[in-house]
C-alpha cells in the first residue's frame, strides 16, 4: 500500500503525531483500504472548492461528500509543506498506536485553534486492532471472495428483523444474486446499539439469510441524507455491489441499481410475510415501527417471534438492558399483585404518562415537579378507591416525592418510596438512546445526575440495586417489603 512513497524511520520517528477524531479515523480506514478509490487522502482546498463549485474533485471526478482532517494549529505549524522530510504527520489511534503517515501538502485556517490539512495517506503496521477485525476487510478482498454475476447490497444499519429479511430474501432470488450485507460500525452506537452489539444482532439472523458474505465498514452518518446515500452507492461498488436494496427509506444512486421494496406484512394465515395488498385486512398484521420495538426493550419484554428471529431478540435484550430499572420492576410487581387478584392493580409508567397526562411538559425542574405532583394525584385517587397505584416516574427532587407522599396520606392510603439506587455507571452502560454520552458533550442539558441533580431519599421505605439484582429478585423484595408492613396478604410458595 505504499505506492512508491516510502519514508525514511527517522522521519517517521521525529514526525509530530496526532489522534483524529472518530469520524475522521472511520474515513481514514476507508481510505487506506481502498474504499473511497480514487481519493488516497484527506481532501485539499483544490478539492474542497471544485466539491463545491460542481461536485466533483479538482481532477473531475465525482464524489458526494467533504473528506476532510482538522488538527491544532500549533502542530501544523511545526511543518514545513515545502520539504517532504518535513511535512510527514504520523496518524494514531484512540490509544496512540501509528495507523498511517499522511504527507500534507495543504495547510488552512479552519475553526478556532484548528486547521485543515490535505494529503495522501499510507498505513503503518499490521492494520486496525479491536473487535470483528476479520470483517473489516479490503474491497480487493472481499471482491476475491464473492461469486461471478449479480451482487445484491444491503446496509444493515438496523438489526434484521422478519420483514427485512423477507424483502431481503425476496431481492437476492429475484435477481439471482449474492448478497452482500454491509453493516456500518463507524460510529460508537449505531440507531441505539453499540456497533459490536449491531454486528452481533445481525449475524444472528445470518441462518436467515440467503448465500450471503457479511461485512463490516467503517462508515458514519453524514448531516446531509442525499449525501450520504451517495456515499453509501459509492462505497457498496468498490466492494462490488451492482444491485442495492433500498432500506429505511434510504436514497441512493451513484450509478448502482437501487431496488425499492415494497411494505411488507405478515400474514396470520400461515405465518409468512408478504406483499400487505395481497393479505385480507383482518388476516394482516404490520410490522412493528422502531418506537414500538425500543417499548418492548425498554419495559423487559421479549420480542415476539413472530416479527423477530429468536436469536436476534435475544442479542437485543442482551445489548439493550432497561436503564436503572424502576420500570421492569414496576411492571414486574403489578403483574405479581395482578396475579394475586386482592384489589386493581394501576401501573403509572413514566412515559406513558409524559405522552398521555403531561403531553407538553418539559423537563424543566418546574414541569418536573408539575408531572411527579399529576401523577401523586391520580395515585392517591387510586387508593382512595381501594387500589394499588404503581409509579414509576424519573423523581428526581425530594419535595416533589414529599407532595406525593402527603396526597396519598390525605386520601387516607399508605405510601411506599423505593428507590431504585443502580449507579449512574451502570444507567450510563445501559444507555440505548446515548442520552448520557449526549449529555456528557454538552449536547442537551437537564439530564439528571450530569448537568441536574438528583436528590438522593432520605425518606426511602426500601432500596433496591439492579446492579446486582435480577429484575425477579428486585420485585420479590418489594414483595417481601409489602408483606412485612401488612399491606399484602402472606402467600405460600406454589408447591
Amino acid at each position: 500500500m505504499s505506492n512508491g512513497w516510502v519514508l525514511p524511520e527517522d522521519v517517521l520517528r521525529d514526525a509530530p503525531s496526532y489522534a483524529p477524531r472518530p469520524a475522521e479515523l472511520a474515513d481514514l480506514e476507508l481510505l487506506l483500504t481502498g474504499a473511497y478509490a480514487p481519493l488516497t487522502g484527506f481532501m485539499t482546498r483544490a478539492d474542497l472548492a471544485s466539491l463545491g463549485r460542481r461536485g466533483r474533485l479538482a481532477d473531475g471526478t465525482p464524489w458526494p461528500v467533504p473528506v476532510t482532517l482538522q488538527v491544532p494549529a500549533a502542530l501544523a505549524d511545526g511543518l514545513d509543506l515545502a520539504d517532504p522530510g518535513r511535512r510527514a504527520l504520523v496518524l494514531t489511534d484512540g490509544e496512540g498506536a501509528p495507523v498511517a503517515a499522511m504527507d500534507v501538502v495543504d495547510v488552512w485556517p479552519a475553526r478556532d485553534g484548528t486547521v485543515g490539512v490535505g494529503g495522501a495517506v499510507r498505513r503503518l503496521g499490521d492494520g486496525g486492532h479491536g473487535p470483528f477485525q476479520r470483517l473489516r476487510r479490503s474491497p480487493d478482498e472481499v471482491r476475491g471472495l464473492l461469486p461471478p454475476g449479480r451482487v445484491l447490497g444491503v446496509f444493515a444499519d438496523r438489526p434484521l428483523h422478519r420483514p427485512q429479511l423477507a424483502q431481503i430474501a425476496h431481492a437476492a432470488r429475484t435477481l439471482g444474486a449474492h448478497l452482500l450485507v454491509l453493516i456500518p460500525v463507524g460510529e460508537e452506537s449505531t440507531g441505539g446499539l453499540p456497533a459490536e452489539a449491531l454486528v452481533r444482532a445481525v449475524f444472528a439472523a445470518r441462518d436467515r439469510m440467503p448465500p450471503a458474505t457479511l461485512l463490516a465498514v467503517p462508515l458514519v452518518q453524514r448531516s446531509d441524507e442525499i449525501s450520504d446515500a451517495l456515499l453509501r452507492a459509492r462505497v457498496a461498488a468498490s466492494y462490488g455491489v451492482t444491485h442495492l436494496l433500498s432500506t429505511e427509506g434510504m436514497l441512493s444512486g451513484a450509478g448502482l441499481r437501487v431496488l425499492v421494496p415494497r411494505e411488507l406484512a405478515y400474514d396470520n394465515r400461515d405465518g409468512q410475510w408478504r406483499w400487505r395488498e395481497d393479505i385480507p385486512p383482518r388476516n394482516r398484521r404490520l410490522a412493528l415501527s422502531r418506537p414500538e420495538i425500543d417499548d418492548l426493550l425498554d419495559r423487559g419484554f421479549p420480542l415476539p417471534e413472530w416479527h423477530t428471529p429468536p436469536a436476534v431478540a435475544r442479542e437485543l435484550a442482551r445489548a439493550r438492558p432497561p436503564g436503572s430499572g424502576k420500570s421492569t420492576i414496576a411492571r414486574g410487581l403489578a403483574d405479581v399483585l395482578r396475579e394475586q387478584g386482592d384489589r386493581t392493580v394501576t401501573l403509572l409508567d413514566g412515559d406513558v404518562v409524559r405522552r398521555e397526562l403531561s403531553a407538553g411538559l418539559s423537563f424543566s425542574k418546574a414541569d418536573r415537579d408539575l408531572n411527579v405532583r399529576r401523577i401523586g394525584w391520580v395515585a392517591a385517587e387510586i387508593a382512595r378507591h381501594r387500589g394499588v397505584g404503581i409509579c414509576c416516574p424519573i423523581a428526581p427532587y425530594a419535595a416533589a416525592r414529599a407532595t406525593a407522599r402527603e396526597m396519598a396520606q390525605a386520601s387516607g392510603a399508605g405510601f411506599l418510596l423505593v428507590h431504585v439506587a443502580t449507579p449512574l455507571a451502570v444507567c450510563e452502560q445501559r444507555d440505548r438512546k446515548g442520552l448520557y454520552a449526549r449529555a456528557r458533550a454538552g449536547l442537551i442539558t437537564g439530564m439528571t445526575g450530569i448537568d441536574d441533580p438528583y436528590e438522593e431519599p432520605t425518606d426511602a421505605d426500601l432500596a433496591v440495586d439492579t446492579s446486582d439484582l435480577t429484575v425477579e429478585e428486585a420485585v420479590q423484595r418489594v414483595m417481601e417489603h409489602l408483606t412485612e408492613t401488612g399491606w399484602v396478604e402472606p402467600r405460600l410458595p406454589p408447591a
